[in-house]
């Protein structure tokens, strides 16, 4: 119509909020983080306050009643001998399949980071990843039937004449078994087995990081292969090794599957705080025993964060 202005059509609400989102982004970001915090904030770091909460009650000895008063009767109960026992047995063992796991990684990491190209890269890849595919206990339920007393270890040992040095060890003291599949060299193989890959990927990912002309120089100047790993290679990808160190180290302190499904009777902290949560009702101790883990990797994050851990995750 002539003489009159062309009427704008009203906008839809789609339109206002994007209009608003774009003059203040940073809204958009609040709304967007929000379901996540929310999540952390109240899901996972308050069943952690209600953990840290119940560690501090106690048990009625006679009645089996949890007395909510402020304590450190419970935390003092972790100190008794058998309840020691169980915190440095779980301490040894987690360095020992870290260390292990680290040894073993590094060389496969390494020809993974320098030599693998193209179709054999996508095979290295492919190898590691496809053992976390499958099921966890089906894995573990493997291993018990390959280290049993019948199984193909105990086999190979007996075909090659070899048979009565595997006897030699599973006499020994420390490893506690009459066959691989319950004794702690068992629970050592499939602990280092099923957390491998944890190590394998982010030291392969730190080793990718070396520069090549930091070789090149080392071996300029004079260097030989050992120098350059151990001098450059080596603290380099040692923010690698202790990133995967975080992933074995902590998942084999909280494991109690793999100690229940192969190892001797001797309990780790995983199995007691479900033994004393589920069958002996007391959750105080229960809660205060899970506490040390998260302790004990509060710590081990604190110092791998100074070695530049989180820069290969």
């Amino acid at each position: 119509m002539t003489g009159t202005s062309a009427i704008l059509p009203e906008r839809g609400l789609a339109d206002r909020l994007s209009t608003l989102f774009w003059r203040r982004p940073k809204l958009l970001l609040l709304l967007l983080i929000s379901p996540p915090l929310l999540w952390l904030g109240i899901v996972y770091l308050g069943s952690l306050a209600a953990l840290l909460l119940q560690s501090f009650y106690s048990i009625d000895e006679f009645s089996g009643v949890v007395k909510e008063e402020f304590t450190l009767k419970t935390y003092g109960e972790l100190f008794r001998a058998a309840n020691m026992d169980i915190i440095i047995r779980t301490l040894v063992m987690s360095a020992t399949v870290t260390i292990t796991s680290a040894f073993v990684a590094f060389p496969i990491a390494y020809y993974a980071a320098r030599y693998a190209r193209g179709r054999w890269k996508a095979v290295f890849y492919l190898g590691i990843m496809l053992p976390l595919w499958s099921s966890y206990l089906v894995k573990v339920y493997a291993w018990k039937l390959i280290l049993a007393k019948e199984g193909i270890i105990t086999w190979a040992a007996e075909g090659i004449g070899a048979g009565f040095l595997l006897d030699a060890v599973l006499s020994l003291p420390w490893v506690g078994g009459n066959s691989l599949s319950t004794s702690f060299i068992g629970t050592w193989l499939v602990f280092v087995y099923v957390w491998m890959p944890f190590m394998i990927l982010p030291m392969q990912a730190s080793l990718e990081r070396v520069p090549l002309s930091m070789l090149e120089a080392s071996a300029d100047l004079g260097a030989s292969r050992r120098q350059t790993f151990r001098t450059v290679v080596l603290p380099l990808a040692m923010p690698g090794v202790i990133a995967g160190s975080i992933f074995t180290f902590s998942l084999t302190m909280g494991d109690y599957i793999i100690p229940q499904i192969v190892g001797t009777s001797a309990r780790f902290i995983g199995q007691a705080v479900y033994q004393f949560q589920g069958t002996a009702g007391n959750i105080p101790l229960a809660a205060a025993f899970a506490m040390v883990p998260i302790l004990i990797m509060l710590v081990y994050l604190a110092l791998a964060k100074r070695g530049g851990a989180f820069d290969a995750l």
